[in-house]
Formats: C-alpha cells, structure tokens, sequence
C-alpha cells in the first residue's frame, strides 16, 4: 500500500529500544511539527475548503498524539526535551527545490506531496516498532500510530491529486519522488529517530 522503494531493516527497532527516551522525543516533535503543518496548510490555502476541514481535523488529532507521546515519556520518568532537526524531512524538500516549478497549485501539490512521504515513511517505521520492540504496552501503541499515519498518508496524496488534476501528472510526480526518498532513507536508520 505506501509502495515505499526501500523498506526499513528491522534491526532499527534495537537501536530504538535501546533509547526509549531520544526516540519518544523525537516522536513527540514528530507530532508536533505534523500539528503545526496542518495548521500551515489552513493559513496558506483558506479558500480550499475542503482542505481546511481536514486540516483541522488533523492538527487536532496529532496534538492528541503529541499529548499521548509525552505522557509515554512522564510515564517513563523523561522529561520532553528539546527539539530535534529532522534531516531526512530537509532532504525530502530539496526534492521538490530541485525540479523547481512555479505557481500555486505546484507549490501546494509540492507540499501534500512531502506531507503524503513523511506520514508514509512514519507509518512503515511504526510498523517496524510495534512488530520487533519488546515492550508490549508501547509495540501495541505504536501499531495504533500505525494505522492512523496510514491513513494521513493516503488523505495527503488524495488531495495531491484532486489539486493537481488538469494541471499536474501527480502519479508520475510520486513515482519520480518514491525513488527519491529511497536514495534519502538509504542514508538513515542507524539513530534512534522516527526518519534517522
């Protein structure tokens, strides 16, 4: 279904439990940063709205996950810390700076496009979590996480191709981008980060 190049080594899920604290951090910023480019997406394209229903929604429902991460950590005795940059998603975005590309519509595709990639990637290392951590309260949340970033992932690439239609070949668009973020993830999965 998320029809990613490169699939994540599940040895990831190791270095990750090897520091539940960085990598609850981590998801925590995750969250947040998906909450506030929802919320990104509200103020840039008001006129859409069908978008900003669901853009609503969603900045509500990552909120909850960020509250539901950062109660993982008090649970655990960690205390938030600080933010984290997140690479991977930098890398993402030179994708579309590459290609260039003017105008509205390719700029909003552009970022459903790198929102679809970030919730799919997300979801496939979720899945990873909830099938090799050995803790079982935290591998059946992240099974739950699972499931919703699935979800988001297929919202985003929806309207990618609702929004470009006429103007734009979003498959092809996704296609070239998949190969991308493949060249991108071989980079990572040796830190205990969501995309690291």
């Amino acid at each position: 279904m998320l029809r990613l190049k490169l699939p994540t080594d599940p040895r990831w899920a190791n270095i990750a439990e090897k520091n539940i604290e960085e990598i609850l951090t981590d998801h925590a910023f995750c969250e947040q940063k998906a909450a506030s480019a929802a919320i990104s997406f509200i103020v840039q394209y008001p006129e859409l709205t069908e978008l900003v229903d669901a853009m609503t929604d969603l900045a509500r429902e990552e909120m909850e996950h960020f509250q539901r991460v950062h109660d993982q950590l008090k649970k655990r005795g960690f205390i938030l810390g600080r933010e984290r940059k997140d690479d991977y998603v930098l890398d993402l975005q030179r994708f579309f700076k590459e290609r260039g590309g003017v105008g509205r519509t390719v700029h909003l595709v552009n970022k459903l496009l790198t929102a679809a990639m970030i919730e799919a990637r997300s979801c496939e290392r979720f899945r990873v979590l909830s099938e090799n951590i050995s803790e079982k309260e935290l591998s059946e949340f992240y099974h739950e996480l699972m499931i919703s970033e699935a979800g988001h992932y297929t919202m985003f690439l929806k309207f990618a191709r609702q929004y470009g239609e006429g103007e734009l070949d979003v498959d092809a668009l996704w296609n070239d981008f998949l190969e991308y973020e493949a060249k991108v993830i071989a980079k990572y999965g040796r830190t205990e980060r969501v995309h690291g």
